[in-house]
């Protein structure tokens, strides 16, 4: 059975998401620590499959940022999730310094909404796991086409004329419906089927913006995300 760990300095936000993930999944081990030395101690003691954590912990406005750079040393690879009330656009933009997985704003999602992403979260992590065979072309969610190939079922492996974009999972479900549409405009409304905190046209195009923003790490010249005024997006094949 899966191992997971609740890092939050609030006992009844940390209760209440322990209780998401037990009514969700019986059975499943979850440990709950409070502290970034409590949290800090039982990472380098035992791995999880995945860790749910705060970037506040009590009077440390920056703790959950120290856990995450422990886990990259000591356990890397390990999927991180963040819930935290700090703004998603502040955290965006720290989300390749940090290497979390994904985030979602507290006060912002629903209890289905985090455990949509909690256990898609917890899936992509087994499937990086080494040993763990990638799905075939028949099974598998990857597409591949021109420059691009992807696969949003997977964590950090769209790739971009052969290398890496480092994306959050929320990021990759809009970059794979932008391209499986490729050439139609998709809708703010269809985006926020796959956004799962946030669901307003101002989270959707800074979410574009940094999709754009690491194509744009790589190549200097992209431009296959077109906006599209009061309607959405749309991803534009190279003629």
């Amino acid at each position: 059975m899966e191992n997971v760990v609740l890092i939050e300095d609030d006992k009844p936000t940390s209760d209440q998401l322990r209780g998401w993930i037990e009514a969700a999944r019986p059975g499943i081990r979850v440990s709950q620590y409070f502290t970034r030395d409590e949290a800090e101690a039982a990472l380098a003691r035992e791995a999880f499959d995945l860790v749910v954590l705060d970037i506040e912990l009590g009077r440390e406005r920056h703790a959950g940022v120290a856990i995450i750079n422990a886990i990259n040393k000591t356990r890397p690879g390990t999927p991180v999730l963040v819930v935290s009330a700090m703004p998603a656009a502040i955290y965006r933009s720290i989300m390749k310094a940090l290497d979390a997985w994904d985030y979602l704003q507290k006060t912002a999602f629903e209890e289905s909404d985090f455990i949509e992403t909690f256990f898609e979260i917890l899936r992509a992590g087994k499937d990086k796991r080494p040993g763990t065979p990638a799905p075939n072309s028949s099974s598998s969610a990857a597409s591949a086409a021109g420059d691009l190939s992807l696969d949003p079922l997977r964590q950090n492996t769209p790739l971009w004329r052969g290398q890496r974009i480092n994306l959050p999972l929320t990021a990759q479900r809009i970059l794979a419906t932008l391209y499986q549409r490729r050439g139609q405009v998709v809708s703010y409304e269809d985006l926020f089927a796959v956004v799962k905190s946030g669901r307003n046209r101002d989270n959707v195009r800074k979410h574009v913006s940094t999709i754009r923003e690491a194509f744009r790490e790589m190549d200097a010249n992209f431009d296959a995300i077109e906006n599209i005024p009061m309607r959405g997006f749309r991803w534009a094949d190279a003629a």
